[in-house]
């Protein structure tokens, strides 16, 4: 029997726990009211089950897979975190939401660089792994060829990096692959090959840490690069093959746009026209084809992953090609100019009696003087890529950069490559940055005066004439223009600045020349050594009144192809005693025309040169080509090696190809006080037109390759590519992305 005062305690409890309940239940009810609770549903509730290691023996710097089941055995969604520890200390966190009666497999990636055992645990689950030590760096296993798949991708979507490997040896070999990105290691494996054997490497990321930007990636010491944009979006690039600096004009959806067209744009369907026929003023141009295959110069296409679309026109009459050089100029990359037009392969020396055709002349050096407003770096590199936009097949020998400081008050130009002499090129000049002198006159070969022309740079050329326009073979009409200096009898030094191009004319009427040649070598009209494209030659008039030729090795002014290029010629020391009348004439086969000239008359200035070599080089492809050049080619990826020197080891690529230079500013002092800098590209390249359009003499195909020493190309029987063991072994390890004729 209860007391009285139990009684009392009791009575005072249930109505504490009524209060309780009462209270309980008039929240619940009040929840399920608002839609808050399901009619019976049960809260969130999660386990973790099945712990699983992968591998359970690693190699240091090796990447550890681990995973869990989390499941939601609750009716409602709930959020879990989840801490992933590895001996003792936690090492990441991840939180999780699940909808009610759902499973989800977590996972989590642990590299570790000290061998030893490590214990694992997650919440309750435990386990272990191993860490062996990293396997000897010195394997003989080759990796070359980068691939980042796909290049462009938003964020949390995957991303793999791919090589080619290669055990080159006579023996088994391991290699251990390191996968980096932005230099932070993500993730090792561990390969092993026979002898001889070769096989695909592949790494998958998830981009799920990874900013919107480009970034680098390597496996390695081979990179690449891919970038995450933002999401919903894909980057569309429209450009045309063929060099030229006029842009091509198109329509996308309507609205009027330029090559080179890129932008992030929402993806979606898109349509594009195309003009055809298309001028770059020194030729026309007429739609071939798309390089996705699309033979119709107007189309619609779906943009949902980044997308590059070059269009291709075939050349219908005029001339236009060489590789092409564009900038980063802070916010997207900047066409320059196409290079090395004297490094052209195929120049014609002469014709023999027996009607053997010999060439000669050729130079793969360019200087290009970039604009210093463009210039700009990125992530402490000056950044620049050549691009192979017409279908060609060139030999990249060497690359770098001249940072020129002069006397504020003065500019700076070099020389320009005569491609018929292999001397005086890429000196550089200072001049006054103000007025120049002007001609006094000014006339071509036609006697016409063309003093109006030059005296301004103001895209009006000097008319002009082919030397193939000739009536036959042996009557040449050269390209002249005479030039009156004036009297600069008390000049410390005489300098030309000049801005001009060369407009080569069509193929067809230089096949028909040279074929002219031949039909009279036929009939014994012809002697051996007959010029077919004569050199380019300068005269000086002597204190008589005659024309003196200067010596072949001196500054001959041939400027670049359809690009104009402002460039200095010096002639200091070239006219004869006793001169007061300065006259010069410049004398050209090919249809040598100027936007402008004036004279320089100030002494040289001191000027401080820094040369930057290419701290990165990556040669990768910008778009697909439906070219049939073929050869072994330069396998994709790091060819920082083959551009530090000229020495007939090249990087080799075709129609949509690109290498990107990186010239890092780390060294680069700033400029003294009182001067000024300027910028220079310089280049060595020589490249190969297919049969049909300026090619002569040769097939289509990589070998035979070219080199510096040789006499012409092609070269004569006697002649040879330097086979030694040094560039026998620079073939074996570079030259390995075989391309057949289609």
């Amino acid at each position: 029997m209860l007391s009285r005062s139990a009684v009392v305690k009791l009575k005072a409890i249930l109505i504490i726990d009524l209060m309780i309940v009462g209270a309980a239940a008039g929240v619940y009810f009040y929840f399920q009211e608002e839609g808050l609770i399901a009619n019976g549903a049960k809260p969130a509730t999660f386990t973790l089950t099945d712990l699983t290691i992968n591998p359970l023996e690693a190699y240091v710097g090796e990447s550890v897979q681990v995973s869990v089941n989390l499941t939601n055995i609750g009716d409602l969604e709930g959020n879990q975190t989840v801490n992933f520890e590895v001996n003792n200390a936690i090492k990441d966190t991840m939180n999780v939401t699940l909808s009610g009666n759902s499973t989800e497999i977590i996972e989590f990636t642990d590299i570790e660089m000290v061998e030893g055992n490590y214990s694992v645990k997650i919440s309750d689950l435990t386990g272990a792994f191993n860490i062996k030590p990293a396997l000897p760096e010195s394997s003989k296993i080759v990796l070359s060829n980068f691939l980042s798949d796909p290049y462009e991708i938003w964020a949390y979507e995957n991303v793999t990096f791919s090589a080619n490997a290669v055990n080159p040896s006579d023996q088994p070999d391991k290699l251990t692959v390191k996968t980096m990105i932005d230099d932070v290691i993500v993730g090792t494996q561990v390969i092993a090959l026979d002898a001889g054997a070769s096989q695909t490497v592949q790494f998958t990321v998830n981009a799920s840490n990874t900013a919107e930007g480009k970034h680098t990636a390597k496996l390695n010491t081979i990179k690449g690069s891919f970038i995450v944009v933002k999401t919903g979006f894909h980057t569309l690039i429209i450009n045309r093959s063929g060099g030229g600096s006029k842009a091509l004009t198109f329509t996308l959806n309507g609205v009027g746009q330029q090559t080179v067209y890129q932008a992030l744009l929402p993806v979606g369907e898109y349509s594009v026209s195309m003009p055809n026929p298309f001028s770059v003023g020194t030729g026309v141009l007429e739609f071939s084809y798309w390089s996705d295959g699309v033979r119709s110069p107007d189309r619609t296409f779906t943009l949902n992953s980044r997308l590059i679309l070059v269009v291709t026109y075939t050349l219908i009459s005029g001339y236009a090609s060489c590789p092409s050089l564009y900038l980063w100029n802070g916010t997207g990359y900047s066409y320059v100019t196409d290079v090395s037009n004297p490094g052209w392969l195929g120049y014609i020396s002469h014709i023999n009696s027996d009607g053997t055709i010999v060439f000669g002349g050729g130079n793969p050096w360019d200087y290009v003087k970039l604009d210093k407003n463009l210039v700009a770096t990125n992530n402490g590199n000056f950044d620049m890529t050549l691009a192979q936009q017409w279908d060609e097949l060139y030999y990249l020998d060497s690359a770098y950069m001249l940072v020129v400081d002069h006397p504020v008050g003065t500019d700076a130009y070099t020389s320009m490559t005569n491609y018929l002499n292999k001397g005086s090129t890429g000196q550089i000049y200072t001049t006054s940055s103000g007025t120049l002198l002007s001609p006094v006159s000014a006339t071509n070969e036609k006697g016409e005066n063309v003093l109006p022309q030059i005296l301004y740079k103001d895209g009006v050329y000097t008319p002009g004439v082919n030397g193939n326009a000739g009536s036959s073979w042996d009557n040449i009409t050269m390209n002249q223009l005479t030039l009156d200096l004036g009297n600069l009898s008390g000049a410390q030094q005489i300098k030309l600045v000049m801005t001009g191009m060369v407009d080569w004319g069509p193929a067809d009427t230089y096949y028909a020349w040279i074929n002219s040649f031949k039909a009279a070598a036929v009939q014994g009209l012809v002697q051996d050594g007959t010029p077919i494209t004569p050199n380019s030659y300068m005269e000086v008039k002597d204190a008589n009144g005659n024309w003196v030729r200067v010596s072949q090795d001196k500054q001959i002014p041939i400027p670049s192809d359809y690009n104009a290029r402002t460039f200095a010629v010096d002639l200091t020391g070239l006219f004869p005693a006793g001169v007061s009348d300065y006259q010069i004439r410049l004398t050209n086969f090919w249809n040598v025309t100027y936007d402008y000239i004036g004279i320089d008359t100030t002494p040289q200035q001191n000027i401080t040169v820094q040369t930057i070599s290419p701290s990165s080089a990556v040669l990768s492809q910008f778009w697909g080509t439906q070219s049939n050049s073929s050869g072994a080619f330069t396998r994709y990826g790091d060819v920082t090696p083959l551009l530090q020197n000229a020495d007939d080891m090249y990087v080799i690529g075709r129609q949509g190809d690109q290498v990107n230079m990186q010239f890092s500013t780390a060294n680069l002092t700033a400029p003294a006080q009182g001067m000024e800098r300027d910028y220079f590209f310089v280049v060595a390249c020589w490249f190969k037109d297919p049969p049909g359009a300026w090619g002569y003499g040769f097939n289509f195909t990589v070998d035979p390759m070219p080199f510096m020493a040789m006499s012409g190309f092609p070269y004569p029987s006697g002649e040879s590519y330097p086979y030694d063991a040094a560039h026998l072994a620079y073939i074996q390890q570079y030259n390995t992305r075989v391309i057949t004729a289609p």
